[in-house]
């Protein structure tokens, strides 16, 4: 493949380095929002409640080094685990790529502004509740975190990739 094209077009997501890998990343916050999976039908729940180290307005960690530390249950993801993942959502360039698809046209790697993903509606910021304010989970449970908008403020269309980019959240 042509060095000209970007490198997650031309690496496969277990071939990339660690600053391209972590630079996938849009920093929508949407993968540190709680989810809730029903017992009997295994069917994922999106909350708006953010983990606690989620800064709800830059939609990043607050201690990204140290995540696992604050939260021990926190998932560092790793290329060979994305297949068997169920709750990343839909938006995700990690999730994406691993099914074949490209980046968004507001993903900041392509427009080269990390606001971006702010401006075109897919980040969590203003519409995630702080962990220490959310109460009950079950309260919080929302749509939108699971789902591609129909079409971004930009006026973009969810990229379609080889298999079902669909998810099974309500």
């Amino acid at each position: 493949m042509s060095d000209s094209l970007p490198f997650w077009k031309r690496k496969s997501l277990s071939a990339m380095t660690r600053a391209e890998w972590e630079s996938l990343c849009d920093g929508c916050g949407r993968c540190c929002l709680h989810k809730i999976r029903d017992d009997e039908t295994e069917e994922i729940h999106f909350t708006n409640v953010a983990c606690r180290m989620l800064d709800t307005q830059g939609c990043g960690c607050r201690d990204y080094a140290n995540r696992k530390d604050h939260v021990p249950d926190c998932v560092q993801l790793k290329a060979k685990m994305l297949p068997a993942l169920d709750w990343l959502p839909p938006t995700c360039a990690y999730h994406l790529l691993a099914r074949g698809g490209d980046l968004p046209e507001w993903h900041p790697l392509v427009t080269g502004d990390p606001e971006s993903v702010h401006r075109a509606g897919i980040s969590v910021r203003g519409r995630a509740v702080p962990e220490r304010e959310a109460g009950a989970l079950e309260d919080h449970v929302v749509e939108w975190p699971g789902r591609w908008p129909a079409r971004s403020r930009k006026g973009g269309r969810a990229p379609r990739a080889a298999g079902s980019l669909g998810r099974k959240a309500g």
